[in-house]
C-alpha cells in the first residue's frame, strides 16, 4: 500500500468534510417543501416546529429548512465572534479609507445603524463601532459578558469619536445594542490618555465646557445614541421632501435633529438632547452604513435617503464638509468601502436604466408602475440630501421614463398616476437647481406634464393638482414652527 502523508490526508479530510456539508445542505433544501405543511398548520392553529432565522449569505445553514416558526436571535450573542472579525476589518478599512484622501485620522464617524445588523448579520456594524473607540467585547460560552478597553499599544491609533442614530426598531428590540455602545463610550471617556489619541476624551472635556456655557444639563454629555422620542419612527426627512415641505439644505437638517434628538442611555430612554446630539454632530467626518445584501438598495425605501442623507447633509448644515459612504459586506471575503456617488450609480445602472430591469417590472402592471415612480423618488430624495445625482442621471430618467413614446403609452394604458409623480420631480429637481437640465429636453418634460395633466383632469373628479409644486417649510406652518422653536434656537447657537 502506498502511504499518504500526513498533509494529503489533511487535504482529503478538508474534500470529505466538504462534501458531506454539501450533502447535508442539499438535503435540507430538499426538505423546504415542509412550507407548505408549516403554512396550513399555522393557519389551522396546529403546533409549528420553531427554527431559526437569518440570512443564508452569512452561511447560517440552520434556517434551513423554512416552513418552521422561526425565532430571530438571542441579543446577548451579539455581536458573534465571527461578527467581530468583519467589524474590526471594515472599521480599519474605513479609517483607512479616510485617512488616504485627508491624511489624517477621521475624529468622530457617523453611523446609521439599523436592526438589520443583528437580525441578518450577527452584529457586525456594532463590532465595528466599538472597535472605533477600541473596546472589544468579552465573550463567556457564547454569549457577550462585558468590554474590555483595548490598550492603545495594542490599537496602534486613537480611539474614533462615534455617533449613532439608530432606527425605532433596534430602541425597540435591541436595547443592549443602546447598553453596550453608552458603557464603551464611558469607558473610554475616563481613561487618562492625551486627547490626540482618544477623541471621544477630547469631546467629552469640550462639550461639558460648552454646555456650562450654555447652561444646558450636562448629564447627557457622554450620549452617543440618538434616535427619534419613544413610540415614533422615523427621521422626518421623508416626509418633507416628499411634500415639498422645505427651502433650503437648513429646512430639512432641522428637520432630521427636531426627530433624532432624543438621547438613549443607560440611565435615560428617550431624553431630549438637541444640544448634545448638535454638538456630537459638529465634529463628524465620515457617515457610514453597511450594506449587507443587495436583497435591498437605497431607493427600494424612503428611509435611506431620510436618515443617511439626512444625516450627512445635516453635518454639512453646521459647517463641516463630512464623506458619506456605504461600507460593503456582501461579500465577507471582499470587504469595501464605497462612495455613495457610486452607489448611487451602481444602483441607477443596475436597475433604473437597466433594460431587463424595466421589462421585469412592466410585467407587473400597475405595480410595476408604481416601483418606477418609487425608486425615482427616492432618487430624488439621495439628490435633495447629498447632492450627489449628476446631471446625466437625471437626463436618463427623462428620456427613458417620461419623453419615450412607446414608454409614456405604457404609463397611460397602466398607471398614469405613477408617470405624473415621475415627471413632477423631475420638474421640481430642475426647478431647485438640483438638475441642471437643457432647456430644450426641459420643454418638453413640460409639455408632455401637460398631457399627463389633460388625462388625469379627464378621468378624475374633485381638485386635481396640476403642475403647481408648491413649496413651504417650518415657518410657513404655525404647529410644525411651534415645535420645531427649541431645535432652531439650539441650531442658531451653536452652529458657529
Amino acid at each position: 500500500m502506498l502511504e499518504v502523508r500526513s498533509e494529503e490526508k489533511e487535504k482529503i479530510r478538508r474534500v470529505i468534510e466538504a462534501f458531506s456539508r454539501a450533502i447535508e445542505i442539499a438535503e435540507k433544501i430538499k426538505e423546504c417543501s415542509k412550507e407548505y405543511d408549516g403554512f396550513v398548520k399555522g393557519l389551522s392553529g396546529e403546533f409549528v416546529e420553531p427554527g431559526a432565522s437569518g440570512s443564508l449569505t452569512r452561511g447560517k445553514i440552520e434556517i434551513l429548512p423554512t416552513g418552521r416558526n422561526f425565532f430571530a436571535i438571542d441579543p446577548t450573542a451579539i455581536p458573534t465572534k465571527a461578527a467581530w472579525k468583519i467589524g474590526v476589518e471594515t472599521a480599519e478599512k474605513l479609517i483607512e479609507h479616510y485617512k488616504i484622501k485627508h491624511g489624517r485620522y477621521p475624529e468622530s464617524i457617523g453611523e446609521w445603524l439599523w436592526s438589520i445588523d443583528a437580525y441578518k448579520a450577527d452584529g457586525e456594524q456594532i463590532a465595528q463601532i466599538l472597535h472605533f473607540l477600541g473596546v472589544k467585547p468579552v465573550w463567556e460560552f457564547g454569549k457577550v459578558k462585558g468590554l474590555e478597553v483595548i490598550p492603545l499599544e495594542e490599537l496602534k491609533r486613537p480611539r474614533i469619536d462615534v455617533v449613532i442614530r439608530i432606527s425605532g426598531i433596534v430602541r425597540d428590540t435591541l436595547p443592549n445594542y443602546i447598553y453596550m455602545i453608552d458603557e464603551a463610550v464611558t469607558k473610554v471617556a475616563m481613561l487618562d490618555e492625551p486627547t490626540d489619541m482618544n477623541y471621544v476624551r477630547k469631546h467629552y472635556l469640550e462639550h461639558v465646557s460648552k454646555l456650562s456655557e450654555l447652561g444646558v444639563d450636562k448629564e447627557l454629555v457622554l450620549c452617543r445614541v440618538f434616535c427619534s422620542p419613544p413610540g415614533t419612527y422615523g427621521s422626518g426627512v421623508n416626509y418633507a421632501v416628499e411634500a415639498s415641505a422645505w427651502q433650503s439644505d437648513e429646512d430639512l437638517a432641522k428637520t432630521w435633529v427636531q426627530w433624532s434628538g432624543y438621547a438613549y442611555t443607560r440611565k435615560h430612554f428617550g431624553k431630549q438632547a438637541v444640544e448634545s446630539l448638535i454638538l456630537n454632530l459638529k465634529s463628524v467626518d465620515v457617515i457610514t452604513r453597511n450594506h449587507i445584501s443587495d436583497e435591498h438598495d437605497i431607493f427600494n425605501c424612503c428611509c435611506y435617503f431620510s436618515y443617511h442623507g439626512g444625516f450627512y447633509n445635516t453635518v454639512k448644515s453646521l459647517g463641516k464638509n463630512p464623506e458619506i459612504v456605504v461600507v460593503d459586506t456582501k461579500d465577507v471575503s471582499a470587504t469595501s468601502v464605497k462612495e455613495m456617488k457610486d452607489e448611487i450609480e451602481r444602483i441607477v445602472r443596475a436597475k433604473l436604466l437597466n433594460p431587463a430591469w424595466i421589462e421585469g417590472m412592466k410585467k407587473h402592471g400597475y405595480r410595476g408602475a408604481n416601483e418606477f415612480s418609487k425608486k425615482i423618488l427616492h432618487l430624488y430624495g439621495w439628490s435633495a440630501t447629498t447632492k450627489l445625482v449628476e446631471k446625466w442621471v437625471f437626463d436618463e430618467i427623462a428620456n427613458t421614463y417620461v419623453l419615450d413614446e412607446e414608454m409614456k403609452r405604457w404609463f397611460e394604458e397602466n398607471n398614469v398616476y405613477a408617470l405624473e409623480e415621475i415627471a413632477r420631480r423631475l420638474v421640481e429637481a430642475a426647478e431647485r437647481g438640483l438638475w441642471h437640465a437643457d432647456e430644450e429636453l426641459l420643454e418638453k418634460l413640460r409639455e408632455v406634464y401637460g398631457e399627463i395633466e389633460g388625462i388625469l383632469e379627464e378621468s378624475i373628479s374633485g381638485e386635481v393638482q396640476g403642475g403647481a409644486i408648491e413649496i413651504y417649510s417650518m415657518d410657513d406652518v404655525e404647529n410644525w414652527g411651534e415645535k420645531a422653536s427649541m431645535v432652531v434656537e439650539a441650531w442658531e447657537k451653536l452652529k458657529e
